[in-house]
């Protein structure tokens, strides 16, 4: 099987006649990509920001506002990701952790060691609660609060495609106890219920550097839009790689 990585330029490449029926891309660039005369059936596609791109079709059909629509019918309370003062922050946020706190229910409803299930080389779902925990100290910790190190060791930071691809695994003597990633993600999650509570429109509107990219202004506002993105995008893969183990059992 030919294998790609970040070193490969595919840019503006032609492929006619190519079967790629069961290729697998994982956090690539395909904007811009343009198919005709394709077979796509079975075709899974994950696009955490298609709300962003200009348009995406499908023969000819923009689908973004009928996915977005679904997703916000699906997750009742995503709609809100990007409330723009401070009352409306504080519902979304709360809705957002009610919606978690019944999937946490049923995490811990499922067989000993669900949450250490990884799903198709994904993320476990233990893991996903440490990618929130570094989310949480990206966006309010170093952007919002700027604390110099505000990172705790339990966090799971973005992927790594350096290597050959990504790989949800991890061995068992550097994980976590479960407890422990409950514990640290439930102190992040009141770190930014508190922030919320006492935020003022004036700090809304500040600016911060871009942790990512420093040279980048980003608003007080708009890292906390990054934090609700994060938090509903990673409950929604959650979700659907729970679905999954729960069918695989149930087979």
């Amino acid at each position: 099987m030919a294998t790609f990585g970040r070193s490969d330029d595919l840019k503006a490449a032609e492929f006619v006649g190519v079967d790629l029926s069961g290729a697998r891309f994982v956090e690539s660039d395909l904007s811009g990509v343009v198919m005709r005369g394709v077979e796509v059936a079975r075709t899974d596609i994950d696009a955490p920001w298609l709300g962003e791109g200009e348009f995406f079709r499908v023969n000819g059909v923009d689908v973004i506002s009928f996915v977005e629509a679904e997703l916000n019918r699906r997750f009742p309370g995503r709609a809100d990701r990007r409330a723009g003062d401070q009352e409306g922050l504080r519902a979304a946020w709360s809705s957002l952790q009610s919606t978690w706190a019944v999937t946490l229910e049923r995490a811990a409803a499922m067989p000993a060691g669900t949450v250490d299930v990884s799903v198709d080389g994904e993320w476990s779902f233990a893991q996903t609660l440490r990618h929130l925990v570094h989310a949480t100290d990206m966006w309010l910790g170093k952007a919002v609060l700027e604390i110099e190190q505000p990172f705790h060791t339990i966090g799971q930071p973005d992927r790594d495609l350096a290597g050959d691809g990504v790989d949800g695994s991890e061995s068992t003597t550097d994980r976590p106890s479960y407890g422990e990633v409950l514990e640290v993600r439930a102190g992040r999650v009141a770190m930014v219920s508190d922030f919320i509570a006492t935020v003022t429109p004036e700090v809304l509107a500040e600016t911060r550097r871009n942790p990512h990219a420093p040279e980048h202004a980003e608003t007080v506002l708009s890292c906390l839009h990054v934090i609700l993105e994060e938090e509903w995008e990673h409950h929604r893969f959650a979700v659907r790689d729970l679905d999954a183990i729960e069918a695989k059992s149930g087979a």
